[in-house]
């Protein structure tokens, strides 16, 4: 039973910058449980809030792997079935970007979940752990942020799991929304959400069970399609982080045609902000030929969150044709028409 009149936020620590102490060696490593995190959280107790701590893992984010993010989607979803009005996730910044997106396309409630870290571990001046925990915790126990499928929450910024991405590797300001900008922000401890999206990510179910191995390749000058081939070898389906609005090297156009006949092949753009077009250019390798070979487009979903989707679909068996609609679905409006000013 909860305190009456207090809403519920359940949090789970993953580890990452925010949960580190320096090592024995050089350098700093996770050591720091829930409990030791929310302890250093100055105005918690203020925050009107009644939380339950759970300590998932304590590992570095680039050590994260999908088994622990199917696990974390389960208790999640649990603990909101259970009455809680939002989850936070605190872990490391690597992966903080992927992580919020896995969970925004496998939790279905409406109820908030907000993921959040460091860029500053707690034995620099100026740690930003502990601020970006409390305006975590305020964004989840906070009835307008309902709806808006998972959020990251730092720097006072509220970002959409589809669209943040990290930017910088050190500073307190290294998320951003390119193209798009923030939903919201929290100002003297209340939250303000402006711009809501109008839909939500489509949800990936059941959560994924089957292993599936799912290529990243970035197209830079001068490439040919030997290491195309080679990773596609080892792979169920690829991303290819094409130049500008969807363009390759001709020389590779037929290796990824026949990829597209065999696999699903998607085409996103490697520029970091806008779509991957579908009929301004015409030539050899633009995006008009990929499309036309069988190639998915990625709309405006970056490379990294096109290959999270696409590996959900793999894992979870949809076939060519689902694939395609739920990256229309997932990304194929302007912004315009996902993003709605209140």
């Amino acid at each position: 039973m909860g305190i009456p009149g207090k809403p519920r936020v359940a949090v789970f620590t993953l580890g990452g910058t925010i949960a580190m102490r320096p090592a024995s060696g050089e350098g700093v490593e996770p050591a720091l449980s829930a409990s030791d995190l929310l302890a250093a959280v100055p105005g918690l107790d203020d925050a009107g809030v009644e939380l339950r701590l759970q300590d998932v893992a304590n590992k570095p984010g680039a050590s994260l792997s999908f088994g622990d993010l199917f696990g974390l989607a389960d208790t999640i979803s649990a603990a909101l079935g259970d009455g809680f009005a939002g989850a936070v996730v605190i872990q490391g910044t690597d992966t903080i970007e992927e992580t919020a997106y896995v969970l925004d396309l496998l939790v279905a409630s409406d109820a908030p979940v907000v993921v959040t870290g460091a860029m500053r571990n707690p034995s620099l001046a100026g740690p930003d752990g502990p601020a970006n925990i409390l305006t975590a915790i305020r964004v989840a126990a906070s009835g307008c942020a309902r709806g808006l499928g998972c959020v990251v929450v730092m720097n006072d910024q509220i970002h959409a799991a589809r669209w943040v991405a990290k930017a910088h590797t050190a500073s307190p300001a290294a998320f951003i929304s390119p193209g798009f900008g923030p939903l919201g922000y929290i100002a003297e401890g209340q939250v303000h959400i402006p711009v809501r999206l109008r839909e939500r990510s489509p949800l990936i179910s059941p959560v994924p069970r089957r292993n599936v191995r799912v290529g990243l390749v970035t197209i830079a000058l001068g490439d040919d399609d030997v290491l195309i081939d080679a990773l596609a070898e080892h792979a169920d389906g690829l991303v290819v982080a094409a130049f500008g609005a969807g363009h390759v090297p001709a020389g590779i156009v037929t290796s990824l045609a026949r990829l597209a006949a065999r696999m699903p092949v998607v085409l996103a753009s490697r520029t970091g902000a806008g779509p991957v077009h579908h009929r301004t250019y015409g030539f050899p390798g633009s995006e008009t030929d990929l499309l036309a070979r069988g190639l998915i487009s990625a709309g405006w979903l970056a490379p990294l969150k096109a290959r999270l989707l696409l590996h959900l679909l793999i894992a979870t068996g949809a076939d060519r044709t689902q694939i395609g609609q739920t990256f229309a679905a997932a990304s194929g409006a302007t912004p315009q028409a996902q993003l709605t000013g209140l």
